[in-house]
């Protein structure tokens, strides 16, 4: 169930600090890129692949770089499972706008569900020679 919350700012900072907190919090080893393919022609699902999403135009594929390739963004990847209840409502705008003031670079995030780990979970990339800043942010805000 999507939650909707009636706060003051200060409810809602204090509201996602405790999330933060509560998270199943991970860092992914590895660099990470994504693969395109157009919309005709699916991506193999590997092992690797943490996910795929498509446009009108293509197809595209959150996997593991496998080797240096041109004109590739090569990022680090941090992920939170977030517990059953918690309601993590603007959690992801939140942490977004932390990061831009914090390092000066935006952030991807990729959305799931599963139900048997609490429901929603993202998927964070950054840039790769970022990532030890962005896991240092939430890691004071977990603490906090």
């Amino acid at each position: 169930m999507v939650s909707v919350s009636v706060e003051t700012p200060q409810q809602t900072e204090q509201r996602l600090r405790r999330v933060i907190a509560l998270a199943d919090f991970t860092v992914h080893e590895g660099v990470w890129c994504f693969e395109e393919s157009p919309a005709d022609r699916p991506p193999e699902l590997t092992p690797g692949t943490l996910a795929v999403v498509r446009d009108a135009d293509s197809w595209s594929s959150l996997v593991p770089l496998a080797g240096p390739r041109e004109q590739v963004e090569e990022f680090g990847i941090f992920s939170f499972h977030f517990p059953p209840g918690a309601d993590n409502s603007g959690f992801v705008g939140w942490l977004a706008t932390r990061l831009k003031a914090e390092l000066g670079t935006g952030v991807f995030v990729v959305c799931g569900s599963n139900r048997a780990r609490g429901g929603i979970y993202d998927y964070w990339g950054c840039p790769v020679g970022l990532l030890d800043e962005a896991v240092a942010v939430v890691e004071a805000l977990r603490s906090s």
